[in-house]
């Protein structure tokens, strides 16, 4: 099979003989729409959409042979097809933008001879597509991809206001010429409802929660096993694991996304293909890169991720766009480290958490590197060795690893200015140090009618039953294991269970007393 790594055109893909998962009666459903906007995080076949509705609307028939759509489809019509990609633009000096929408502009006012070029980008656009449709007698098709990253790119700048009213301008040229369009569609990253570029026009329809368009990008089970049967198999082989595990493997690594109510299980098709290329389930999407806006805003804050997960919201308070390192849900899960988990009907509100291993192990790096401030000795790698001491029941070496950890750990230079005393850090740096952990263990979060352990590692052989102390006791940590009976749901469970009861001092900030047994 020839996988499309770094492919994002669809007749390159069709033509060469890559390996396609066919979106195309999806592709023919949006296209009866009118003006849309879709967002989906980074690396999820936004660019693959937008270049198959280009194909499709140029009337290239020829390129769907074989494919659903062939069914849908009886008049292939060709129609004046205007698209913009905003990806490769560099946003951050003051022309930036200007220059993008200013070469886009020339090339289709040579196409269609037009000669007054000193109006307005907005006016000139409008200018454009009247002259296309008068002469083609088609009305006009317009594929704007990655529309935000004119403003993400100069996110808490002076230019992102500048950037923001001049696509304020521009989109206003649909409103204009809305009768000329047969079609438009917007992608991007974050939704449009707090940004106002579109205030120039009649809102499009956000199709992002739309349930029926959930798998419009991304890769399904159902095709992940009708289209990737072969690969599954070489992978196994070389594991050396049934099929059905290294299914397992796949999908908590891969899967987990939810855009809608609908709760489709979608597949991050980025880490898919790269990982049946590689024939290895590495951390591919995080590695391609984190967002600078999301970077920029997360810096030297500890994001509470447990509090921000282990809530129902409305889905107002994370589909608007909000660059806010206070509040950073919505740019959370617009940016595809955090997604839907849950949907309660009765109350119409949803749960998010994040959706898969490679995510949780990626973005909680991320915040772990930022608030240890450590580059030299990376928190993930301390981790690992915690692991593989848990594994082999070396309770001796996590008491030395916690101790270690701690104690490396400079809280006066790298504790948030928000954290006001050693409870809020001691806290925060447990809080990370067990989401590390969980991606490489399983971590347990149950709560039984008396309470909640603070800490439950299970591993093949043995279960960890962990509570902490601040100024305590170990005793009082192990009795109060006993006390609410936490072990009580491991009762016939044929693994060794182990209660770990440990204090930390604020006055040493770390391990003053273990107890486990």
């Amino acid at each position: 099979m020839r996988y499309p790594i770094s492919i994002q055109t669809f007749e390159t893909i069709t033509e060469g003989n890559y390996v396609y998962v066919d979106k195309t009666d999806l592709v023919y459903n949006l296209a009866q729409e009118h003006v849309c906007f879709l967002s989906r995080p980074r690396r999820f076949g936004k660019s693959l959409l937008i270049s198959t509705l280009d194909a499709y609307f140029s009337g290239r028939k020829e390129l769907f042979r074989g494919l659903k759509i062939e069914s849908l489809e009886t008049e292939w019509e060709k129609y004046p097809v205007f698209r913009i990609d905003f990806a490769g633009g560099a946003f951050e000096n003051s022309d930036g933008l200007a220059d993008v929408l200013d070469n886009y502009l020339e090339n289709w006012e040579k196409e269609y001879e037009i000669t007054n070029k000193r109006e307005t980008f907005g006016v000139r656009f409008q200018n454009i597509i009247n002259k296309a449709v008068e002469s083609t007698g088609k009305k006009a098709v317009v594929l704007i991809d990655e529309y935000d990253k004119p403003m993400l790119d100069v996110i808490d700048t002076d230019l992102e206001e500048k950037n923001r009213n001049t696509l304020k301008s521009f989109y206003g040229t649909f409103k204009a010429v809305d009768a000329n369009l047969r079609f438009v569609l917007l992608t991007g990253v974050t939704k449009f409802s707090q940004i106002s570029v579109f205030s120039g026009f009649n809102q499009p329809n956000d199709i992002s929660m739309n349930s029926r368009f959930d798998a419009i990008c991304g890769i399904t089970e159902k095709e992940l096993y009708s289209y990737f049967a072969e690969p599954i198999a070489e992978m196994a082989e070389k594991m050396e694991c049934t099929e059905e595990e290294m299914k397992a493997i796949l999908k908590k690594q891969y899967d987990g996304y939810h855009f809608s109510s609908g709760m489709t299980d979608i597949y991050n098709p980025f880490s898919l293909i790269n990982a049946f290329n590689s024939m290895e389930t590495g951390n591919y999407w995080y590695r391609s890169g984190t967002p600078t806006y999301l970077a920029k805003l997360l810096e030297g804050h500890s994001v509470n991720m447990q509090k921000l997960t282990g809530r129902p919201y409305e889905a107002q308070y994370f589909v608007d766009y909000r660059a806010d390192s206070e509040d950073p849900l919505a740019m959370l899960y617009q940016s595809g480290y955090l997604t839907i988990k849950s949907y309660d009907k009765h109350y119409s509100e949803y749960m998010l958490d994040y959706p898969n291993n490679e995510v949780r192990k990626g973005f909680v790096a991320l915040i772990a590197n930022s608030y240890f401030r450590d580059p030299e000795d990376l928190p993930e790698n301390r981790v690992k060795n915690l692991d593989r001491m848990l594994r082999r029941c070396d309770l001796d070496g996590v008491r030395d690893a916690f101790t270690s950890f701690l104690s490396s750990i400079p809280y006066e230079a790298n504790k948030d200015e928000r954290a006001k005393d050693f409870e809020t850090h001691f806290s925060y740096t447990f809080y990370i140090i067990f989401r590390l952990l969980s991606c490489y263990t399983t971590l347990i979060e149950k709560q039984n009618s008396k309470g909640r352990a603070d800490v439950i590692i299970e591993s093949d052989n043995d279960i960890y039953i962990f509570e902490f102390k601040l100024d305590g006791s170990a005793k009082e940590a192990l009795e109060q294991i006993e006390k609410m009976q936490y072990a009580l749901p491991y009762l016939d469970d044929s693994r060794t269970v182990h209660k770990i009861g440990v204090n930390i001092s604020s006055e040493s900030r770390t391990v003053s007393e273990w107890i486990d047994k």
